[in-house]
């Protein structure tokens, strides 16, 4: 399966997720929720994924951790504010970027319209 396809099963479970718990629970019940719902979909999903950073020659373990990654092909990370901020759009392009994968869905729960809460992020390798 390709990142797209991938990506549409995910927005689905997040649809679901979204209309049967609703905004304003922690972002650990939403991974659980999520995570749930992806492995109804028969997807492979690994939950808070260490990401080591690599600096020079040295691997340093930071404990940077990444909430879901789908397929080994998606990264998910998931919010629950009141507004998005610039770091987290940030932080989910450097986990794309160290990881070497592709594509990442960025997903804020705490919103009225989920649509609304879904970002796509692309890593230019």
């Amino acid at each position: 399966m390709i990142e797209n396809d991938i990506s549409y099963k995910i927005r689905g479970c997040i649809f679901k997720v979204y209309n049967c718990l609703g905004p304003g629970l922690l972002e650990s019940a939403y991974e659980l929720a999520l995570a749930h719902e992806l492995e109804k979909e028969e997807l492979n999903i690994k939950r808070q994924v260490g990401l080591p950073l690599v600096y020079d020659t040295i691997k340093l373990d930071v404990g940077y951790r990444i909430d879901l990654i789908v397929e080994n092909k998606v990264i998910i990370e998931i919010k629950s504010v009141e507004n998005l901020l610039e770091v987290h759009h940030k932080q989910i392009i450097t986990y794309l970027r160290l990881s070497g994968l592709k594509l990442g869905l960025l997903i804020n729960f705490n919103v009225e319209d989920i649509t609304e809460g879904i970002i796509r992020k692309v890593n230019k390798l």
